[in-house]
């Protein structure tokens, strides 16, 4: 052994360690020269100011295991990390702080001014993450660590801007927008989430100008912006309202007269079938002011609060209390007709969690690129989706894609590249539509500022954040946008995309769309889709709910390792993961108990020089790491990550240390055959070897320490089990496929022998009883019988005094016996149990089991449960009648063999 493990397992120090001796070998680098076969994965970049959760815990062991796996079967890996610049997120923290300590605005310092303060933010608080990635065991190559605001990542992302915008794809214009009143900024569709609220629906009434005294009826959610209304519509098609087309309505406050017109959007069912037109502040609304040339009247100003537009009662006034003012006032007016509960769904800031606002506003926007080239490589599986149900959520997508709003109105950013000329930026900045067509000699637009800069305006926006994370595949592999460099060349197309089927819009497409527009390919092959991570109860995780564990606090409890393993035994593909401690702490059991399995070895002696005959029960632990080896392999091809952990868990936990080490116990015994304990040291150094390496990926600190501590690296093989090639040769080797068989049948006979053993002794409450006999018939087994050797490890396994194997055995009558695979197994009960008690205490059970029988019986003879009963109900209580059916005839049974022993 080449060094001595410590009696308990420590995992802190552990992974301490070995991270730290893994970083120094340089062990995580991707070497862009080498002739191997390349894998590569790019790691969604978390926002740089943020800090680990469980989905980056769920999301980065993913990863991680694929670059462990890959780099084990001999490829040159490159998992490439970075942080993303998260302009709202971080923004709005450093506004915040400035608030709060200074009581200053941005707008009181100025931008320069305000982006030092950020950049100063960003290096106190933006390196958290990576030190917490580090701290869960991520293999990524840190040397080339990327930042969306790195300045060649920058010029990257104005290179984009200039390209898509010379080929007519980018132009600005005067657009309904998705508006942030706490953020300030535009949004793109795709960062709103609908949210269903219980709001009210007001109906109220406009008085007809023509015919004072006829009033029309009109419902909404939104009274507080009535004010801005310029019109009212109804259906052409509906005859209620046909008179009143070209006549006007009186708008009751500010009091105006507005148009009555015919629009086909009107929907007749909904509401009166009148609807109030306020084309500032409503998609559809302006839709409607379009096509009939009405003016837009803006009520609100960017904050949401009511503009003087509004009125002097409502100026200034927050726009939902102002929503509660105008129900107030039109019920002064006599003009609210009724208030109704009523539920909708509500567009919500994905960042700044609050109710957007439809908002017309002067913003730059995209057509997307590449979106034939993109919808046909995910729908020819080109790019493959796990699980392949988000396939038709992109397709859908792809089919009913809108212009991306891609400008924002923050500081913290990648500033537009647009430059207008001082003499006329005002009239420049103002004009509603603008592209490349239009632009002529007054606005400059590229990567770099014009020589004069000091004669032109910047646009003051900034891109969309994920404008920026689209080109992430490529351009982190690169310092340079103008030549391709030697990574690039190596390593892309990247191999897989882990991350959440929440950013498949924002990100997965978009970056598709990109990799094929600047590398004229795919940017990746595969995508998997991770699962949400839930409460016990099925909630989402929230800081608000307090159900949201930190992620550190687990690893200091637990240790890295056990809270990956723990994890990835619970996140199946493709369903929800309900997270529970208590799977950590079976992570930290099963590191437990891999410590002292290979503790034990270590305290049995040095490692034999051959292995001499093996037991079949030798045999069997290796023909199943053999399967094991196969079937992971294949689990890990499929993407089946929870499957790979638990074909883990139960060989090493059950078949190995359950099984087959009990199994060997006596091969360490004083007098034991010298030749079957070294059979043993070397099965059990074969299966403790190789298991480590199949590990390795979920358990890298701890399989690295065992493999150290054991030797096996040997003195000419890799320094590190990371860097030591997967093993594929034949365990068995040169033994016969039929003595394999034979072996294994033989042990599985045994093994379920043993478990018929123990039943026995449970049935008759004799489990810890060690001086139970039993007497073996194997009489009519032609092959499998126990031999001395084979008794003595069954009798060890059962918790058996004495093992007897006797051919035609003739038992008294009412001894227990179980037909097994080795023959029939009796258990003589003479001085092991008081029968009178024994007897007292089944026929209690039994009345009991007949009790439950009687129930459910009667349930089941009642044709109305039956008829009316759910069929998963009635299924379940046709299961529960057999259960107790059967139980009550075993304990009758029971009782009756009892009896004979009177």
């Amino acid at each position: 052994m080449a060094s001595e493990l410590s009696q308990a397992y420590q995992p802190g120090e552990v992974e301490e360690n070995w991270y730290a001796r893994w970083q120094e070998a340089d062990c995580f680098r991707g070497d862009e020269t080498s002739s191997r076969e390349a894998y590569s994965i790019v790691i969604p970049p978390p926002n740089v100011t943020g800090i680990l959760h469980l989905g980056h815990v769920l999301n980065n062991t993913i990863q991680d295991i694929l670059a462990r796996r890959a780099r084990m079967e001999g490829k040159e890996v490159l998992w490439l990390p970075g942080t993303d610049h998260a302009g709202i997120a971080t923004q709005s923290k450093v506004e915040q702080k400035l608030r709060k300590e200074e009581k200053k605005t941005r707008r009181d310092l100025g931008r320069e001014a305000f982006l030092e303060r950020v950049w100063e933010w960003k290096e106190e608080h933006g390196g958290i993450i990576i030190q917490q990635l580090k701290r869960l065991g991520c293999s990524c190559d840190w040397s080339r660590e990327r930042f969306t605001m790195d300045p060649a990542y920058s010029r990257w992302i104005s290179k984009i801007f200039v390209d898509l915008f010379n080929e007519g794809l980018i132009y600005r214009g005067k657009r309904m927008v998705n508006w942030c009143p706490k953020s300030l900024t535009a949004l793109s569709d795709e960062e709103v989430i609908m949210k269903p609220q219980r709001s009210k629906l007001y109906t109220m009434r406009y008085e007809i100008a023509e015919e004072p005294g006829r009033f029309v009826e009109i419902a909404t959610t939104r009274p507080e912006t009535l004010m801005g209304d310029t019109a009212v519509a109804v259906n052409p098609k509906d005859k209620r309202y046909a008179d009143l087309l070209g006549k006007h309505a009186i708008r009751p406050f500010p009091r105006a007269e507005i148009p009555i017109v015919a629009d086909d959007h009107i929907d007749i069912e909904f509401g009166t079938g009148v609807l109030k037109v306020t084309p500032a502040h409503d998609k559809a609304d302006f839709e409607i002011g379009l096509r009939h040339h009405l003016p837009i009247l803006d009520v609100f100003h960017p904050d949401g609060t009511l503009n003087a537009l509004a009125g002097p009662d409502f100026e200034g006034m927050d726009r939902f209390e102002a929503r509660k003012k105008a129900a107030e006032k039109l019920e002064e007016m006599g003009q609210l007709v009724k208030v109704e509960d009523y539920e909708n769904n509500v567009g919500y800031s994905e960042r700044a969690d609050v109710p957007i606002e439809p908002r017309i506003s002067m913003q730059w926007f995209l057509k997307y690129p590449c979106k034939t080239e993109t919808a046909e490589a995910v729908a020819s599986d080109a790019i493959r989706f796990r699980p392949e149900r988000w396939k038709k959520t992109f397709a859908h997508w792809m089919e009913n894609l809108q212009d991306w709003c891609i400008s924002r109105q923050l500081w913290w950013g990648h500033q537009i590249p647009v430059w207008y000329r001082q003499a006329n930026a005002a009239e420049l900045q103002a004009r509603e539509s603008l592209d490349a067509a239009s632009a002529g000699d007054d606005i400059h637009v590229s990567v770099d500022p014009p020589a004069d800069e000091e004669n032109w305006v910047r646009d003051a926006d900034v891109l969309d954040t994920w404008f920026s994370s689209w080109l992430w595949p490529f351009a982190t592999m690169t310092d340079s946008d103008a030549e391709r460099s030697a990574t690039v060349e190596k390593f892309y197309p990247t191999t897989d995309l882990v991350t959440g089927p929440d950013i498949i819009f924002f990100w997965v497409a978009r970056m598709i769309m990109a990799g094929f527009r600047w590398e004229g390919q795919l940017p990746f092959r595969n995508v998997f889709f991770t699962s949400i991570i839930r409460d016990k109860q099925g909630r989402k995780m929230s800081k608000q709910l307090g159900n949201s564990p930190d992620p550190l606090d687990l690893i200091a409890k637990y240790g890295a390792d056990a809270l990956r393993f723990g994890l990835m035994r619970i996140a199946p593909s493709g369903t929800d993961v309900k997270f529970d401690e208590e799977q950590i702490v079976e992570g930290r059991n099963f590191a437990n108990k891999l410590w002292n399995a290979t503790r034990f070895r270590q305290m049995q002696g040095a490692p034999p020089t051959e292995p001499g005959s093996l037991s079949i029960f030798a045999i069997d632990i290796l023909a199943k790491l053999e399967a094991l080896e196969a079937s992971v392999d294949e689990s890990l091809k499929e993407y089946r990550f929870n499957d790979t952990a638990n074909l883990l868990y139960q060989f090493f936990w059950s078949e190995y240390c359950d099984w087959y080490l009990e199994s060997t116990k006596g091969d360490f015994v004083e007098g034991a055959d010298p030749a079957a304990k070294a059979a043993t040291l070397w099965t059990m150094d074969t299966v403790l070897r190789r298991f480590l390496m199949q590990l390795h990926p979920y358990m890298p600190h701890l399989s690295e320490e065992l493999w150290e501590k054991m030797g096996f690296g040997g003195a000419d093989g890799p320094a590190f089990l990371m860097r030591t090639p997967l093993d594929d040769s034949l365990i068995l080797h040169g033994i016969p496929v039929e003595k394999i068989e034979a072996a294994r049948q033989r042990v599985t006979a045994i093994y379920e022998a043993v478990g018929r053993a123990r039943n026995l002794k449970a049935e008759y409450g004799l489990a810890a009883n060690r001086s139970v006999r039993f007497i073996v018939d194997p009489e009519g087994i032609e092959s499998g019988a126990l031999d001395a050797s084979a008794a003595a490890v069954f009798a060890r396994l059962a918790g058996a005094g004495e093992v007897r194997v006797e051919t035609g055995h003739a038992a008294e009558t009412g001894v227990p016996v179980a037909l097994t695979g080795v023959g029939k197994l009796y258990m003589p009960l003479e001085g092991l149990i008081d029968v009178a008690a024994e007897r007292d205490r089944l026929s209690k059970e039994l009345a009991k089991a007949e009790a439950e029988l009687a129930k459910v019986n009667a349930k089941l003879n009642n044709e109305s449960f039956v008829s009316r009963a759910p069929d998963e109900v009635v299924q379940e209580n046709r299961d529960r009648q057999a259960q107790w059916k059967s139980r009550v005839e075993e304990l009758g049974r029971m009782i009756e063999s009892l009896g004979a022993l009177q």
